[in-house]
């Protein structure tokens, strides 16, 4: 299957990450003690995981999901969902909920992945954009190393700044995902300067791979995604918002209507898996950062720079690797696709993917159509030119995937192991 200097690579590399695995398994274990004693202290039940139907009166598993996820992410509140449709939509629930005309939202992590471009949008755009409904629109560019420019935060901060955005994940950008201690930090910075204003995180990718959450760290309000770490790969649907209690309340509101909010909501019977993969999650996640830390020691090997390096700190499940050009970015993309359990025959090809601005090539054979805790890699082809692999619900996929992404790329003429 695999060239034997391949399987020797994937030798070479188990043992240099070994000390990293069992790293990683200690927070595995803290992350799924922390999640069964959710489940225990709400005291969840076979009950919990029946359907409703019509407005979803008194669905008491849909009311305990939302106390379980609190308490997992040392939340006020939260809001569990499956009418969220994507990350994008649970992101700009939650934004429209508590911004009003006339405030600001101010990113202070650089631009924002891509998708939520058209969320911000421009003035008078008449797509319902942030700045349609005339919020302004404000970012902060990070330092050259990664880091936030906070003499340029503090300029920024104005009266009229009401929600402080941050992105913890790279999205397409070659820079460090932000820690949890970072986060905290960046949250005593701003609240120092402008004590009311609203902290915002885009949590996607960042679930279980600390032992903390940013709303642990003072964060007010943050969302996520279901069909990413902590659907844990079963739930087909979905989002989460969790924070303080108004300013959940708030969101609820602009995904159903005033007066309504999360009373309402029938889970047509997604509440089984959503339980179920909240509780794989730590374990799922764990194989996935395994699967990063792995990658990243192989392409290192081969002499590609890789972001985060096999031995940095992790803190969401992407790893970056650059490549020299085109060809090599979309020949690791196909391989990945080839290792695939579902639709492995499909050969992705570099396409105008709506919300995005630059043609896109995504490897997804996903049991979960989008689903980015399961082995995927995606890329906008632009230079430089990297690619961002994430998930893999077992290191073992994980492992074929990279190998199967190297082999592609031998078999193409594009890599030569003896020159390595």
């Amino acid at each position: 299957m695999f060239k034997e200097q391949v399987l020797g690579l994937m030798d070479q590399a188990e043992l240099q990450i070994e000390g990293k695995r069992k790293e990683i398994d200690r927070i595995v274990d803290r992350n799924q003690w922390k999640v069964i004693r959710a489940f225990q202290k709400h005291k969840v039940s076979d009950y919990h995981f029946a359907g409703s139907t019509g407005y979803g009166y008194n669905d008491r598993g849909r009311e305990v999901l939302d106390l379980v996820y609190a308490d997992i992410f040392g939340a006020e509140t939260a809001l569990v969902r499956p009418h969220f449709v994507s990350g994008t939509h649970t992101i700009g629930t939650a934004l429209f909920g508590v911004l009003r005309p006339g405030d600001e939202l101010l990113m202070i992590t650089g631009r924002p992945y891509d998708t939520l471009h058209k969320v911000i949008g421009k003035p008078g755009d008449g797509l319902g954009s942030l700045q349609d409904f005339g919020i302004r629109y404000g970012e902060v560019a990070l330092l050259d190393d990664g880091s936030p420019d906070y003499e340029s935060i503090a300029r920024c901060i104005s009266s009229s700044t009401r929600v402080i955005g941050i992105q913890r994940s790279r999205g397409y950008s070659w820079r460090p995902s932000f820690t949890v201690a970072q986060i905290a930090e960046m949250v005593r910075f701003v609240k120092e300067i402008k004590p009311d204003v609203i902290v915002f995180v885009d949590n996607c990718y960042g679930e279980f791979t600390e032992l903390t959450e940013p709303t642990e760290a003072g964060v007010d309000l943050m969302a996520g995604s279901l069909i990413k770490n902590p659907g844990g790969g079963l739930a087909a649907t979905g989002g989460y918002i969790v924070g303080k209690a108004k300013y959940v309340e708030l969101a609820s509101y602009r995904l159903t209507a005033p007066g309504i909010g999360g009373e309402v909501g029938a889970m047509l019977g997604t509440t089984r898996s959503i339980y179920q993969g909240l509780f794989l999650a730590p374990h799922l996640v764990g194989q996935a950062v395994k699967g990063s830390v792995f990658a990243a020691s192989v392409f290192e090997r081969l002499g590609f720079v890789t972001h985060p390096r096999w031995d940095d700190p992790r803190t969401d499940l992407i790893q970056a690797i650059r490549f020299s050009g085109p060809e090599h970015l979309i020949a690791f993309v196909q391989g990945i696709q080839q290792a695939a359990a579902v639709d492995s025959h499909v050969v992705p090809e570099p396409w105008d993917m709506p919300g995005y601005e630059h043609p896109v090539i995504m490897a997804a054979g996903t049991f979960i159509q989008g689903g980015s805790l399961e082995l995927s890699a995606d890329a906008p082809i632009r230079e430089p030119y990297i690619a961002y692999m994430q998930g893999g619900l077992t290191y073992s996929h994980c492992k074929m995937g990279v190998l199967t992404a190297i082999q592609n790329m031998i078999d193409r003429g594009l890599l030569h192991l003896e020159d390595n």
